[in-house]
């Protein structure tokens, strides 16, 4: 490459992504020769931002620096980039919520890395690089896609992130609200490699229900727009599921606050009512901004609740944003 096309090469490279609600798993008793398969929605918000810049000596500045830097140095050295570079994290998703924040700032920063240096994009590769989609795909499928996405599990023995079985796209005018519970984490590391471990199997009957209700269940409506019909779907998902994971958290939620207000959600009309992932962040579905604002205040007026950051999304039918620039 000669000097004069070198100036040329962009020198800034922006990545917006978004915070996913994992709705569930199918079978962790790999019966059928897979294990996991789950099932994901994209949110407008909480969102990573970063930017990326091409610089004489490496910083990393903002929310989550630490980890980020580990992945820039990772993703140079195995992709054989040479030089150093800025990254500013102007916007991070809460970690350890349940939101994805870890696979959607490694696959951010991965994209961004490859804008600027004119590579193509290889969502499933760079994230098994991070460490990232080992046990669930809806993170890759999201970043790239949005909507809601449904991956294929892992056969044992792979090395590589599930397959992308399905995606579909969420109707607009659906709402979800989130309740972050800042006084509490969802498991992840090597506690979440143990919490995996110690689960009893899963019995064949438990996983074919859930896969039922993910096929039969919340594809169909979702693509039908039926909302009480989803609803319904991925609140048996998550009551299975809840059952299922409470030796390892405590009980159906991690966060008791968070399963006070979902009860209270479940009460006044909201569907859809779980934990996304180890949590403590839990969701419920509203069928318009009007209603689902309507519950939130519901639930910011009463003193029981007041230690809970509620927010009210919606559905992101789109991947990340990814773009670059000359600018200095």
């Amino acid at each position: 490459m000669n000097a004069a096309h070198d100036n040329r090469r962009p020198r800034r490279a922006f990545v917006s992504t978004t915070a996913r609600l994992h709705l569930g798993f199918f079978d962790l008793g790999a019966g059928a020769g897979r294990r996991f398969g789950s099932l994901g929605l994209a949110l407008d918000a909480p969102a990573t931002r970063l930017t990326l810049r091409r610089a004489a000596t490496t910083s990393v500045a903002g929310a989550d620096a630490a980890r980020a830097a580990n992945y820039l140095a990772r993703l140079q050295s195995d992709l054989g980039i040479a030089g150093a570079h800025a990254l500013t994290i102007e916007e991070a998703i809460p970690a350890h919520a349940g939101l994805g924040s870890g696979t959607q700032l490694a696959l951010a920063l991965a994209a961004a890395l490859r804008a600027l240096h004119g590579m193509p994009p290889a969502p499933r590769e760079d994230a098994i690089r991070l460490g990232r989609g080992g046990r669930s795909g809806i993170g890759i499928g999201l970043f790239a896609h949005g909507g809601v996405v449904v991956d294929g599990g892992i056969a044992e023995g792979d090395h590589v992130a599930p397959p992308l079985l399905a995606r579909l796209a969420v109707p607009a005018e659906w709402r979800m609200l989130l309740l972050l519970d800042r006084e509490a984490q969802g498991l992840s590391g090597a506690a979440e490699r143990a919490a995996f471990a110690g689960l009893a199997p899963m019995a064949p009957a438990v996983a074919g229900e859930l896969c039922r209700l993910v096929l039969m269940g919340a594809l169909p409506t979702l693509a039908e727009a039926d909302l009480p019909g989803f609803g319904a779907a991925i609140g048996r998902m998550q009551e299975i599921l809840g059952d299922y994971f409470a030796p390892a958290q405590g009980g159906r939620c991690t966060s008791p606050a968070v399963g006070a207000a979902l009860a209270r959600l479940a009460a006044a009309g909201a569907v859809g009512i779980g934990q996304s992932s180890w949590g403590p962040t839990g969701f419920a579905f509203a069928a318009d901004a009007a209603h689902a604002e309507a519950l939130a205040v519901r639930l910011r007026a009463d003193p029981t609740h007041t230690g809970l950051d509620i927010r009210v999304c919606a559905a992101l039918n789109r991947g990340a944003r990814i773009s670059v620039d000359d600018e200095e």
